[in-house]
């Protein structure tokens, strides 16, 4: 198939004579008669809708055998898993002419570009649904009963000395510290899902000793007036401990209520994590000072002690959210 588009350049204006169309100005274009419109439109722009649909049929079905020959290391060597301006180029027969840039020019002529992929969010656990409906029903609980029910998200969370990469502002790239030797703390905490309070526990490690201590410590947390505390968590096997589940039978308030197997897009504390590693643990200049980075991180998480707005707005349980919505409507 020829070309439809020779690298579409400035402002949109064709350069490449195509169906009868010689290649003008702007201005000569638009002054151009009925006519010869007429023959643009069923000629030009035809080719490049053909070349477009051929572009986005090769993209839907993946790297192939001339991708795989353009970027292989040896004869034997894998097709890639993604497409790049190389590969595209090397697999259509009217680009293979084309340089790099070229390439761009025509993909973007055709409205195709790079966009942010997305992970497809899915849940194994053939009781999902009910384990669903069940989390909406202790939170409606929770909204209706705000002074005697209480709904906790509860995770727990790791993090290391040495600061996470990621890209700062400056003249220059910057480096994060790997000096010494690299050190894990361990945190687990429980999210309020009506005041955006957090309460938190840490330590060298979080086992069934620690998960108990924080069972007490939430217990401890509040008021008496509180008949029933939902704790919504994950299904990590240290939760169903024989250890743990005895030791909750001290706590006869505290229900544990369990999330869908790899579900973590309906724990919000997840979020919080997410807040805290963005805002503290990134690039951070305490690389070499281990105490000052775990006390930077109970400072962030000390500042949510009595309830933040801002938080339940940050981790979808305010606003309009899935989770905030069940909330409101209770």
């Amino acid at each position: 198939m020829p070309s439809p588009v020779r690298a579409c350049c400035n402002r949109g204006t064709p350069t490449r004579s195509m169906a009868g169309y010689r290649g003008m100005k702007r201005k000569e274009w638009q002054a151009s008669s009925p006519t010869n419109r007429e023959e643009i439109v069923g000629g030009y722009f035809a080719e490049v809708a053909a070349g477009r649909e051929e572009l986005l049929e090769t993209l839907r079905a993946g790297p192939g055998e001339a991708a795989r020959w353009e970027v292989a290391g040896a004869k034997t060597g894998p097709a890639p898993s993604r497409w790049t301006l190389r590969t595209i180029r090397a697999s259509v027969d009217w680009l293979v002419t084309y340089t790099v840039s070229g390439g761009w020019r025509v993909l973007q002529s055709c409205g195709l570009g790079l966009h942010s992929a997305c992970a497809r969010l899915f849940s194994p656990d053939p009781d999902y649904q009910s384990k669903v409906r069940r989390l909406y029903r202790c939170l409606r609980d929770a909204a209706r009963h705000p002074d005697t029910v209480v709904a906790l998200f509860l995770d727990e969370f790791g993090y290391q000395r040495w600061p996470e990469v990621a890209p700062p502002w400056g003249l220059e790239a910057a480096v994060a510290q790997r000096a010494g030797t690299n050190q894990q703390w361990r945190t687990i905490g429980a999210l309020n899902a009506l005041t955006g309070q957090v309460n938190y526990l840490d330590g060298y490690i979080v086992g069934r000793q620690q998960v108990i201590q924080f069972y007490g410590l939430l217990d401890r947390a509040h008021p008496k007036k509180v008949e029933r505390m939902y704790v919504i968590q994950d299904n990590w096997n240290i939760h169903t401990h024989p250890d743990v589940v005895t030791a909750l039978a001290d706590y006869p308030r505290i229900t544990p209520m369990w999330l869908p197997t790899y579900a973590p897009w309906l724990n919000p504390i997840e979020k919080l994590w997410r807040w805290l590693r963005q805002d503290i643990l990134k690039m951070h200049r305490w690389g070499e000072d281990w105490p000052q980075v775990k006390q930077r991180v109970r400072d962030f998480l000390d500042q949510f002690a009595h309830g933040s707005s801002a938080l339940l707005r940050y981790v979808g349980l305010k606003g309009k959210g899935k989770l905030a919505t069940v909330i409101n409507t209770s």
